[in-house]
C-alpha cells in the first residue's frame, strides 16, 4: 500500500508542478530537462555508484531504455503543454484514461482475467476522454474558430502515457529484477536529459531561448517526485506480478481524484460541467477496470 500510495502522490506533482511554474512564468521545456538530470542524480545516490557504461550498453533492456528516454521527454513536453492549454484536472485525465492501452496489452499478451464489467470500463473510458477534453462553452465564444488543439493535446497525451505504460510494463516482466532495475531508470532517464539538452543548446545558441536559472530550482522540485514516481510502479508491479491490469487502475484512479481535487481547491482551475461529468465517468470507468 506504502508503493501504490506513493507513486499516486508523485505522479500528481508532476502535472500540478507545470501548473504552477507556468503560473511563475518559469520554462516548462527547461524544468523539464533539468528535472531529468535529477532523476539521474537521484538514482545514482539511490544506487550507491554510478551505472558502468559498458555493461549498460551490452545489456538486453539498453534499447528500450533509448526508446523509452525518448518517449519520456516527448509524453513530458506534451503533459506540460496540455496542462498549459487545458488546465491540470484535464491534463491528468486524459494522462491517467491512458490505463486503457496497457490494460488491453496485458488482457491479450499475458492473459490475465478479463469481465464485462471491465470491457465496459474501458468503453466507458474512451467516452470520458471525449467529455473531459470538450471545452467549454465560454471558452469557444473566446475565438472565432474552434481550436482544435484543445481536443487533440489530451487525445494525443492519452495515447502516448498508454504507450508508456505499455513499455514499463513489458520491460519490467521481460527484463527487470531487483538487480537491474535501478540502472534501466537512470539510463531511462539519462537518455531523455539528453536529448532534451540537444535541443536546448540549440535553441540557446539559435537565440530563439533564454536560459531560466528558476528552471533549475523547479526541475530538481519536479525530478525527485518524478523518479520515484516510476521507481515505486516498478515496485508495485513486480509486488503485484500477473495482476497489472487491476493494479495500473487503482492507481490511476487516484492519481485523477487527487490531482483534481488539488487543481479545484488549490488552483482555482474551472471545469465546465461536460468536463466534469467526465471525469465522474472516468472515475467510473476505472473503478469498473480495477474492481469488475
Amino acid at each position: 500500500m506504502l508503493y501504490l500510495a506513493c507513486a499516486v502522490v508523485f505522479s500528481s506533482w508532476l502535472t500540478i508542478a507545470f501548473k504552477i511554474a507556468d503560473r511563475l512564468g518559469i520554462s516548462t521545456f527547461q524544468s523539464i530537462i533539468f528535472n531529468y538530470f535529477t532523476c539521474v542524480i537521484t538514482g545514482m545516490l539511490l544506487e550507491g555508484q554510478v551505472p558502468e557504461v559498458a555493461s549498460i550498453t551490452e545489456s538486453n533492456w539498453f534499447f528500450w531504455a533509448l526508446l523509452m528516454g525518448a518517449m519520456f521527454i516527448s509524453v513530458f513536453n506534451l503533459v506540460a503543454y496540455t496542462t498549459k492549454k487545458s488546465g491540470v484536472a484535464i491534463a491528468s485525465v486524459a494522462n491517467k484514461l491512458s490505463l486503457v492501452i496497457p490494460f488491453l496489452f496485458s488482457v491479450f499478451l499475458y492473459n490475465e482475467s478479463v469481465t464485462y464489467a471491465k470491457i465496459i470500463g474501458v468503453i466507458t473510458a474512451l467516452i470520458a476522454v471525449l467529455l473531459t477534453c470538450m471545452p467549454s462553452s465560454t471558452n469557444a465564444k473566446k475565438s472565432s474558430g474552434f481550436d482544435w488543439s484543445i481536443l487533440l493535446l489530451p487525445l494525443l497525451l492519452f495515447i502516448g502515457s498508454g504507450l508508456i505504460d505499455t513499455l514499463i510494463k513489458y520491460v519490467e516482466i521481460s527484463f527487470l529484477d531487483e538487480n537491474n532495475k535501478n540502472a534501466y531508470i537512470i539510463t531511462a532517464f539519462a537518455v531523455a536529459g539528453m536529448i532534451g539538452g540537444v535541443v536546448l543548446l540549440w535553441k540557446l545558441i539559435a537565440g530563439k531561448e533564454r536560459l531560466d536559472p528558476r528552471a533549475v530550482g523547479m526541475g530538481m522540485l519536479i525530478g525527485i517526485p518524478n523518479y520515484f514516481s516510476l521507481w515505486c510502479l516498478v515496485r508495485v508491479l513486480k509486488l503485484n506480478a500477473g495482476n497489472s491490469s487491476s493494479v495500473i487502475p487503482i492507481i490511476n484512479m487516484g492519481i485523477v481524484l487527487f490531482s483534481t481535487l488539488i487543481a479545484a481547491f488549490f488552483l482555482q482551475e474551472r471545469l465546465s460541467k461536460i468536463n466534469v461529468w467526465g471525469i465522474v465517468l472516468s472515475i467510473i470507468a476505472i473503478s469498473m477496470i480495477a474492481f469488475g
